[in-house]
């Protein structure tokens, strides 16, 4: 990192603290996956991410009252805004996310919810008319390269006959929808409000359109938590997936610019493999290996400065 990109009053000695936080901080956000994969077989994914939402909103709420002035008028000026947020970014990139992993492993669900930044790119260029570069294209290419990959697990026959597990098409939507989320998330109008506040906003937005489908699980009999492990599973998202992940992503980028805070978010796919390799037994196959690399590779040419690639 340059000079120019560290922002002013960033003590040097605060550095390498900041970049400890963020060599863990990909790997809370890929505990969700691990975590995730592990605690949907005991509670219905919509009551999951409802239970986890809802608990962040109501943390959250100091800093939201803190700002209630500027966040009374956001609701008031926005109420769609919100919602899509809770929505795209709650709804089904985060309930949709846990009904996929009833039927995929978290390996293959954490390699193609790295794709995410590359729907970032094909989203501005539908909406926005964004110019997309000659290595944009090609990183996308290699990327769903390796996403084909996984998704056929490296066989022709399964290509050919198009069988495809619903749980992995579950992901690329749920990728497809956090694109939109980020999009949204950073426009100029949100940016003016603090970020906890604003976050805290869009987590009880989120919960709010996940309550209906959670009530619905809890009147139709479908898991609930009512062991020790599912509260424990509850806990660990909402701490280490959603409040602790977020934080550190937000010191990142304060402490050292969106540039090398995306850099060090590439560690993610790694982790997540690791971890569920560990927790969960799942076996590293020659396409799991195959797709991350190309998924990886392709999402580094995409998005990585080109001083930095």
């Amino acid at each position: 990192m340059t000079s120019s990109e560290q922002p002013v009053g960033t003590s040097s000695l605060r550095m390498p603290a900041a970049y400890a936080v963020m060599l863990i901080t990909p790997l809370l956000f890929a505990s969700n996956g691990v975590i995730g994969r592990a605690t949907v077989a005991e509670v219905a994914p919509f009551t999951l991410a409802f239970l986890r939402w809802g608990a962040c909103a109501l943390i959250l709420l100091p800093f939201v009252l803190r700002s209630g002035r500027a966040c009374l008028e956001l609701v008031k000026e926005r109420p769609g805004t919100l919602l899509a947020l809770g929505f795209l970014g709650m709804w089904l990139s985060g309930a949709g996310f846990y009904v996929s992993l009833q039927f995929t492993t978290a390996t293959n669900a954490t390699m193609i919810y790295t794709t995410s930044p590359l729907f970032i790119i094909l989203l501005e260029r539908i909406l926005f008319a964004r110019a997309i570069r000659g290595r944009e294209v090609a990183g996308i290419v290699v990327s769903f390269i390796g996403v084909a990959a996984i998704l056929f697990q490296g066989s022709i026959l399964r290509l050919i006959s198009g069988s495809l597990n619903p749980g992995d098409i579950g992901v690329v939507i749920a990728a497809a929808s956090w694109a939109g989320y980020s999009i949204i998330f950073r426009g100029p109008r949100l940016s003016r409000l603090p970020i906890m506040a604003l976050f805290g906003l869009v987590c009880a937005s989120g919960a709010l359109l996940l309550l209906p489908v959670a009530a619905y699980e809890f009147l139709s009999g479908a898991r609930m938590p009512s062991t020790g492990a599912a509260w424990q599973g509850i806990a660990g998202i909402i701490v280490f997936s959603s409040l602790l992940a977020f934080s550190g992503f937000q010191l990142g980028l304060r402490m050292m610019g969106a540039s090398v805070t995306g850099i060090f978010m590439y560690l993610m796919p790694v982790y997540g493999v690791v971890l569920a390799t560990i927790f969960l037994g799942e076996r590293l196959q020659f396409h799991h290996v195959a797709g991350i690399v190309l998924v990886l590779g392709g999402v580094l040419l995409a998005t990585l400065p080109a001083r930095r690639r």
